[in-house]
């Protein structure tokens, strides 16, 4: 499993439609400050990766504290998450010029994984938006700080 978290100011997701009337945009998820995940998942993961991935990304202290120090978390500084899947972070681009996505999930074992991690995250508190599985989305954000940071969790790494 892998995330890309970025620590934002605000983020939405916006995705693209074509109704009967013509083309439209809707948003999909929106928050107004905390951490925007692009999560992407492999053949291997399971339940344990999830859950240790979901205790990290809320434990993370990445806001400042009253010195300026980052010593909180998410749910200190009543952050929000948003969160989006995103298949290319398994993306292999070392030879040629076409990626390889071969060691991302197929969407029929992803999509429970991703359910199964929004429902550990749900578990905390933390307001949670997302984006929708499998769609091309607009993603936009302003960064804060700006903070990345990459995650990854392999199947099968002990605690």
């Amino acid at each position: 499993m892998r995330i890309l978290l970025q620590r934002v100011r605000r983020a939405e997701v916006r995705i693209r439609e074509e109704t009967d009337t013509g083309p439209r945009e809707r948003i999909a998820g929106k928050i107004d400050g905390g951490y925007l995940l692009l999560v992407g998942f492999t053949h291997t993961d399971t339940d344990h990766e999830i859950e240790w991935m979901a205790d990290k990304v809320l434990g993370l202290r990445l806001f400042p504290d009253a010195n300026q120090k980052l010593n909180c978390d998410i749910g200190e500084q009543g952050g929000e998450l948003l969160v989006v899947s995103q298949f290319t972070l398994y993306a292999d681009a070392r030879k040629g010029r076409r990626p390889s996505f071969v060691d991302a999930a197929r969407p029929e074992i992803a999509r429970p994984l991703y359910d199964k991690f929004l429902t550990f995250l749900k578990q905390s508190g933390v307001p949670l938006a997302t984006g929708e599985f499998g769609a091309m989305m607009d993603v936009e954000l302003v960064n804060d700080g700006p903070v990345t940071i990459w995650l990854e969790r392999e199947a099968g790494v002990s605690s």
